[in-house]
């Protein structure tokens, strides 16, 4: 079990653009395809975002399941572990959180943050979150974002949805949620799986105006269009 404080490794506090943007905080829960998340940090780290990350209890056990490694306990590891899954050494500032410290920064409202996006999302997240209940600190820190009415913005990964879980995806809509499916799109001509998760994470992190990922978006037909030379 991981300890009760934060970890930071710093790595720099300024996107490509040159500005300090607040802290984005990235929740990953136990819901299968963790390849989102790796993804999404790889993507924000490289152009320089300071990255809160919280990953759920859950999540040791669908690592091992999914990729046959462990996801270090301790903080200071969980750093380096990330970094190194997501193949982004040095660039923007990693903080690791323990899912049981609920009194971490993100936890507060007064931490002052871009917003939360929580990839991939479960259902029991998404039923939780839909309910009111904070038993860890990622649902805490999302509870924060919706409260202070800041971005959340969720990427659920289930399939078929069950009524229950379309109400509870509704009301979290209706407090003000953004619900990002992990659907990807072909007009962008995915080559390989990464573009397709690359797709997702683009349209995720767009509802907070971060524009990271490489990404060949849609530009019409071509057809009954003028512009100029």
């Amino acid at each position: 079990m991981m300890g009760k404080s934060s970890l930071v490794v710093p790595q720099g506090d300024q996107t490509t653009s040159g500005t300090a943007p607040r802290p984005l905080v990235l929740g990953i829960t136990g819901a299968s395809g963790l390849i989102y998340a790796v993804r999404a940090l790889k993507h924000l780290l490289s152009a320089g975002y300071q990255v809160d990350l919280v990953a759920s209890k859950a999540v040791y056990m669908v690592w091992q399941a999914e990729e046959q490694v462990r996801l270090p306990g301790d903080l200071s590891q969980q750093v380096l572990f990330w970094r190194e899954q997501a193949g982004v050494e040095s660039m923007g500032t990693l903080r690791c959180h323990a899912w049981s410290n609920v009194g971490a920064t993100i936890a507060s409202g007064s931490f002052k943050t871009s917003g939360m996006v929580i990839m991939p999302c479960s259902m029991s997240t998404v039923g939780k979150l839909a309910a009111g209940l904070s038993s860890d600190l990622l649902e805490r820190a999302a509870d924060v974002q919706l409260k202070e009415r800041k971005p959340l913005v969720l990427v659920p990964r289930e399939t078929p949805l069950s009524l229950i879980h379309l109400r509870n995806l509704t009301t979290l809509a209706e407090a003000g949620a953004r619900i990002v499916p992990a659907i990807p799109a072909w007009y962008h001509r995915p080559q390989t799986i990464n573009d397709l998760v690359d797709f997702v994470v683009a349209r995720a992190l767009d509802q907070l105006d971060i524009d990271c990922v490489p990404l060949n978006r849609w530009q019409g037909h071509g057809q009954g269009q003028g512009a100029d030379a």
